[in-house]
């Protein structure tokens, strides 16, 4: 549900500075105990997404911003954020998607409202495919991890259980198309990277990329176990994001940008990956 919601956020169908639903109409649309929608809405409100009050509901704070490198960039500003440029990229006969991430979670969902918009006849790509990199599983980063601890690894067990979960999810929609034959050809291929992630960048079909820096941030974290710990995190979904175009001429800024960083990722993905 969390997932869900800073999906919205993110794609701004829950603008900055608008109200979530109440947590009665939360729990009737996702099928949940208001015990549930509680937890899922402290959960985002420690992360910064929202500022919930008695009386008056939960206001979005946070959406994820993005910048053009062109000064002259034609989209509106509701045009720039994640959802409308992953949605573009999905319109086209082919789609190829590179991300390195620090988890899958906010691409999953994305590629979800994609989906259903394939299943929805809404857009017929004829080939999708997509390649990511993850951190190694078998080496715990810097963060996330418990205020004061930096032993305790129940916070890098939950961010491998998050990313397995949401890998898993990607690794089915995307099949699913395939073997419903919706899209005739797709290709989804994970590496993992002895490098611990301090950006994220998509490339979408080699001409746009969309690239920012991690932010270290302290919140309040629910485990597994229940318990609330003070810890110390990396949030991708509320940076700034930097959109940079490819256009005809090789030596503009969002060419050299979109080129160096699509041969950046070709080289870690030949040279430094591991295949699953």
């Amino acid at each position: 549900m969390s997932d869900e919601l800073r999906a919205r956020m993110t794609d701004g169908t829950y603008a900055r500075g608008s109200f979530l639903p109440s947590q009665r109409d939360l729990a009737e649309e996702f099928g949940v105990s208001r015990d549930t929608v509680q937890r899922a809405l402290r959960e985002l409100a420690s992360e910064g997404w929202i500022e919930s009050r008695q009386g008056s509901g939960s206001r979005v704070i946070k959406t994820q911003r993005i910048q053009s490198s062109t000064p002259k960039a034609s989209r509106t500003p509701r045009g720039m954020t994640l959802g409308p440029l992953i949605s573009e990229a999905f319109e086209q006969p082919e789609v190829t998607l590179d991300v390195y991430t620090l988890t899958s979670e906010s691409l999953d969902a994305h590629i979800r409202l994609q989906a259903e918009r394939i299943h929805g006849r809404l857009i017929t790509p004829e080939r999708i495919a997509l390649r990511m990199l993850l951190p190694d599983r078998t080496l715990p980063p810097p963060y996330p991890r418990i205020s004061g601890d930096k032993d305790d690894l129940r916070p890098w067990r939950r961010m491998l259980d998050i990313t397995e979960r949401h890998t898993d999810s990607l690794r089915g929609l995307l099949k699913d198309l395939k073997t419903e034959k919706l899209v005739q050809d797709v290709d989804v291929q994970i590496r993992y990277v002895p490098l611990t992630p301090a950006f994220k960048l998509y490339l979408l079909n080699g001409v746009e990329a969309l690239h920012g820096m991690y932010e270290v941030i302290e919140r309040q974290m629910e485990l597994d176990s229940g318990e609330v710990v003070s810890a110390l995190d990396v949030l991708g979904l509320g940076t700034v994001l930097t959109h940079h175009v490819k256009d005809a001429d090789p030596d503009s800024p969002g060419s050299v940008f979109v080129d160096s960083m699509q041969a950046w990722f070709d080289s870690v993905w030949e040279r430094l990956a591991t295949p699953e």
